[in-house]
């Protein structure tokens, strides 16, 4: 990755965090998330481990490495289960909490320890009650999932957990709810019992939350003086907010802040790219709000990627919906000059709509985003793979937002497969091109190149593809 520039996935694109909490602690903002594997079966079957980046520059990302493995668990020492979405908050006597609940076979909230962000965090319990009894176990609990964690300015600590039904058949069939409850300072004795938050599906009428329920990945943050909770709804592919004059109740919905594939409530249109599942957090870097979220890649939702937007929260305390950009965290728009992986497009489609990211639901009739080779870690040593676009054929579209053009002249695209035609260079996907890039069937990557007529600013760049066959996308460079 280039030192001056980041986009998105903001972190290597050999590396697999969704879930992204963001939270900065000193001066470095430290990305704490699930960990999924590259071709993986199932949600997050690797270790945790940590990012982090100077709240100064968010182009100088940092591999902190495994924070904590799965076999520390006691109740899983052979790593038998999944660690899904964790939180992270610094207690009250300096050191650092991780909250997490394994997959849904282990029903209780799990807490480890350590004296630093990003170090090697050790097994401190499981949230009890104050007479011992586990939380999630007892008689009439609900299922406990995506805990997050918040220590208001009072020093009351709250812990949030829980997921909904997305489907109207599902109402009722398993205890799930949306909660808040605090603890005592061993972060782990329940002070007060868990109780409802928000709406779920088949409860929300007349709440203002209908259509974009609670479904799970609570987030909590106070930001001037309001709390917002973020989480993901019943569509799946948006992050929507909630606010409140107090922690633990009466949020009124406040709206979409991000879709993972660029939908946008109320304005019609299509997914602009293959969708899943959802989870991230607000955080503030450096006096900015930015919203974290993750995007889904290689036909699945279990090799997902961490991305990022620039977000604004307006004097009236609303957060307008972003759309989806390649440039992230880069504090703008990217230069117009450089190599770039062609996998870090925001939109990528045929011309089929996109689906939900399944293979059953894609088949081989959509673009999407892979790698070479397996999943890969710094510890293994080696080449890391590369990520590319699969499966380009007559209609792909990949859009990138945004670029800075300066005296930009050419054009040139890196791509193998059995594809005869022609890649059209275009400011947006409605333009007219600007240069068309001539590709010829070669089972090894090759490079095409061609003039590029551009306006100098900021706009988006789109590559659509005319022809037979089909090819893979590597990079494309500007010169």
């Amino acid at each position: 990755m280039d030192k001056m520039q980041v986009y998105n996935p903001y972190l290597p694109t050999w590396e697999y965090i969704p879930d992204g909490e963001p939270h900065v602690f000193g001066d470095r903002l430290y990305i704490y998330g699930s960990h999924d594997r590259f071709g993986g079966k199932k949600f997050c079957m690797n270790d945790y481990v940590a990012w982090s980046a100077p709240v100064s520059n968010l182009t100088d990302w940092r591999y902190e490495g495994v924070i904590y493995k799965k076999t520390q668990d006691p109740r899983m020492p052979r790593g038998q289960h999944e660690m899904w979405a964790p939180d992270v908050v610094r207690g009250k006597d300096g050191r650092y909490y991780l909250f997490y609940c394994p997959d849904d076979a282990v029903k209780s909230i799990g807490v480890a320890v350590c004296d630093t962000p990003a170090g090697r965090y050790m097994f401190h319990g499981v949230v009890r009650d104050s007479e011992g009894g586990i939380i999630g176990e007892r008689e009439g609990d609900t299922i406990p999932f995506d805990p997050g964690v918040f220590i208001d300015d009072d020093g009351e600590i709250y812990l949030y957990s829980g997921n909904g039904p997305r489907t109207r058949s599902a109402i009722g069939k398993e205890p799930k709810a949306s909660t808040v409850m605090t603890l005592e300072d061993d972060m782990l004795t329940l002070k007060t019992e868990p109780k409802k938050l928000l709406p779920t599906l088949g409860e929300a009428e007349g709440t203002g939350f209908e259509g974009h329920e609670f479904f799970e990945a609570s987030s909590i943050r106070r930001i001037r003086g309001k709390y917002y909770l973020v989480y993901s709804s019943v569509t799946l592919h948006e992050l929507c907010y909630a606010v409140s004059d107090r922690p633990d109740g009466d949020y009124r919905y406040g709206g979409v802040i991000v879709s993972n594939c660029d939908l946008f409530p109320g304005e019609g249109g299509a997914p602009l790219c293959t969708y899943g599942n959802d989870h991230g957090g607000i955080e503030c870097v450096d006096g900015r709000y930015y919203i974290f979220y993750h995007r889904q890649t290689n036909r699945t939702m279990f090799s997902r990627q961490g991305c990022a937007e620039r977000i604004e929260i307006l004097p009236d305390g609303s957060i307008p919906q972003v759309h989806i950009t390649s440039c992230g965290l880069n504090g703008g728009a990217l230069s117009g000059i450089g190599t770039y992986p062609a996998s870090i497009a925001c939109n990528l489609y045929g011309k089929q709509t996109p689906t939900i990211s399944h293979p059953l639901a894609m088949g081989m009739r959509h673009p999407y985003i892979t790698q070479s080779g397996e999943d890969w870690s710094p510890e293994m040593g080696g080449e890391a793979p590369e990520q590319y676009i699969a499966n380009c054929r007559d209609g792909m579209t990949a859009v990138y937002k945004y670029f800075r053009f300066e005296n930009a002249k050419s054009v040139s695209v890196t791509v193998r497969g059995s594809a005869g035609g022609r890649l059209l260079v275009k400011a947006s996907p409605e333009g007219a091109a600007i240069s068309a890039v001539n590709i010829a069937p070669s089972k090894t990557w090759t490079t095409y190149s061609s003039a590029l007529n551009i306006r100098d600013g900021v706009s988006a760049l789109c590559f659509e593809y005319e022809g037979a066959g089909r090819f893979d996308f590597l990079k494309f460079t500007l010169e």
